[in-house]
C-alpha cells in the first residue's frame, strides 16, 4: 500500500485567538483588477549604508576692493602689548598695523614682493617712526607674508576703500 502525501498549508500555531487558525466566514472573495505597480528608477535603500549627501555651497561675491592708493614702503612688526593710538588694546595675533597718517580702520592689502604672499590688515595704530619704513604691522599680519626672523622688509601696499 503506497500512501501520497501532499504538503497542506498548515497554521504552525493552531491556537484559536491567531487569525490564520481560524478563517473568517464573512470575507467573500471578489474580482478586481489588481494595482499597477510602478518602482522608482532608484534602487531601495535599506541595504546601503547611509552617506551624508554634500550641501550645495553658495559663494558669496563680494565686489572686488578698490584700490585708492598704492606703493613701496619699508615694514617692521610689533608685538608688544600696550594701547593703541585709536584706544583699542594692541592684540599681537590680530591684523592690524599702524601707519603715521591712514584714518583709523582703513584696510590695506600689504604683499610681499619677494614671495607674492598677501596679508589684509586693518589701521589702528600710528607709526611707525623710524625712517624709511611706513607700516608697522602685527605679528601675525607679518608672520602671514613672511618669517619673523626677517624682522623688516620692503613690501607693496594697497590702500582698499
Amino acid at each position: 500500500v503506497a500512501i501520497e502525501l501532499t504538503p497542506s498549508t498548515v497554521p504552525t500555531s493552531l491556537t484559536p485567538s491567531s487569525p490564520a487558525a481560524s478563517p473568517s466566514p464573512s470575507v467573500t472573495p471578489s474580482a478586481t483588477a489588481s494595482p499597477t505597480l510602478t518602482r522608482s528608477p532608484q534602487a531601495a535603500s535599506r541595504g546601503k549604508t547611509r552617506t551624508a549627501v554634500p550641501k550645495p555651497t553658495t559663494k558669496k561675491t563680494t565686489p572686488a576692493a578698490k584700490v585708492v592708493d598704492s606703493g613701496s614702503c619699508g615694514a617692521s612688526f610689533y608685538s608688544d602689548g600696550q594701547l593703541t593710538a585709536n584706544g583699542e588694546s594692541f592684540n599681537p595675533d590680530a591684523l592690524t598695523a599702524a601707519h603715521k597718517t591712514l584714518p583709523f580702520g582703513t584696510k590695506v592689502r600689504v604683499t610681499n614682493p619677494a614671495n607674492g604672499k598677501s596679508v589684509v590688515v586693518r589701521i589702528n595704530d600710528r607709526g611707525p617712526f623710524v625712517d624709511g619704513r611706513c607700516l608697522d604691522l602685527s605679528r601675525a599680519a607679518f608672520a602671514d607674508i613672511a618669517s619673523l626672523d626677517v624682522g623688516a622688509m620692503t613690501v607693496r601696499y594697497e590702500v582698499l576703500g
